[in-house]
């Protein structure tokens, strides 16, 4: 008796801390204010009209639910053994038949064809009046505005010290980058997406823009940005060890502030080409480098150069580093075929470059006092 009373405690004692657990859930507004289960209506002409399909065809799923476990619940209830109710034996009906065959048909149909002129409405670039092309890289993003001969990567921008828990996150923890993507409002622009390594996806909500980048392939999509402001995105497909460490940024500008965007950005660049003919002091070179090491190559090589045992290989110590300078300078422009080790040629500027291998054969103790000069790399990148 008395285990019994016991039970029966605790099961209301479990209950009660159940009800007061959801009750606070669902009191405090801060507890379910992100809760969202539907998809973002978004900001772009083709994010609407996907918004308004999925709305549709979710409002035709509840109502065949609606009716169908109506109908069931109420022969449950009115069928039952309880009541007298007798099995009926039949076999084959005709009517039946031919209404759960035409039935489900017309609804097909009817879905069908919003369906089918909304996939039309996604693969039409036609008259598009801006061309971008978005390569993924382990792992960060290329953006080729095509006919400006505007090209830079985009990375991502939260500190290595928020990712470590040694600094507070902020809002957009994991969400920023040194470089968005820049778009100008009430312009159609077409994505031209692929990718340099393995299988990403470029994906931002707000313009219902989702597309694999795949190597060797292009895929296509489009949008009409139709409001100013920053929307942010992530790659969608696991694309290996820093996969959550790759976001996507874009901004709306108006058509005036981004002209004046795009002729900054051809400012910059031969700015970029000008500061490879200048003397770079050892100081300097090691000041940018290890800025462009906690960018590009601390993600996989650390920052103290010892690598991940098994995975990346320590550069610290390594016959890399304290060998030829002309075959680390190689292997940091062109790769390591069948290795993870990418080719930062076109990732990275001359004096970048420069810089980083300059750092790695400074850094760490190693100490080699070897200068890599901005011009040297410029020469061998020609």
């Amino acid at each position: 008796m008395t285990m019994k009373l016991l039970y029966s405690a605790k099961n209301i004692l479990s209950f009660t801390q159940l009800k007061l657990f959801m009750l606070l859930l669902f009191a405090i507004p801060s507890a379910h204010a992100d809760w969202q289960l539907n998809m973002r209506e978004g900001v772009t002409e083709i994010s609407r009209t996907i918004y308004s399909l999925h709305m549709t065809i979710f409002w035709v799923c509840v109502v065949i639910a609606a009716v169908v476990f109506g109908i069931m619940l109420y022969s449950v209830i009115y069928h039952r053994k309880s009541r007298g109710a007798k099995v009926h034996h039949f076999h084959e009906n005709i009517y039946v038949e031919i209404a759960w065959t035409v039935i489900p048909m017309v609804i097909l149909i009817g879905m069908a064809v919003p369906a089918t002129g909304t996939l039309k409405k996604m693969y039409d670039q036609s008259d598009s009046e801006i061309h971008i092309q978005v390569t993924g890289y382990q792992w960060k993003w290329r953006y080729q505005y095509l006919e400006q001969e505007v090209d830079f990567f985009s990375s991502l921008a939260t500190p290595l010290a928020q990712i470590n828990n040694l600094e507070p996150k902020t809002e957009n923890y994991l969400l920023e980058v040194d470089n968005p993507l820049v778009l100008p409002i009430g312009k159609k622009v077409r994505f031209l997406i692929t990718s340099n390594d393995v299988i990403h996806s470029w994906w931002v909500p707000d313009f219902a823009v989702k597309k694999d980048a795949i190597p060797g392939f292009i895929n296509e999509s489009w949008a009409i940005p139709e409001e100013i402001g920053i929307y942010r995105g992530q790659c969608a497909e696991l694309c290996g060890k820093d996969h959550g460490f790759m976001p996507i940024v874009v901004e709306v500008k108006s058509q005036v502030d981004y002209e004046a965007w795009l002729a900054g950005q051809k400012l910059a660049q031969i700015e970029t080409a000008k500061s490879a003919e200048k003397r770079w002091t050892l100081d300097e070179l090691m000041v940018t480098g290890k800025e462009v090491y906690t960018k590009s190559c601390a993600a996989c090589h650390q920052a103290s150069g010892e690598g991940i045992p098994g995975v990346f290989p320590a550069l610290k110590g390594s016959s890399i580093v304290q060998g030829d300078p002309s075959e680390h300078i190689s292997i940091v422009l062109s790769g390591k075929s069948g290795t993870a080790m990418q080719a930062f040629s076109d990732q990275l500027s001359a004096v970048e470059l420069a810089a980083v291998i300059t750092y790695e054969r400074n850094a760490w103790g190693d100490a080699l006092g070897d200068i890599i000069s901005p011009s040297q790399i410029a020469k061998m990148k020609q």
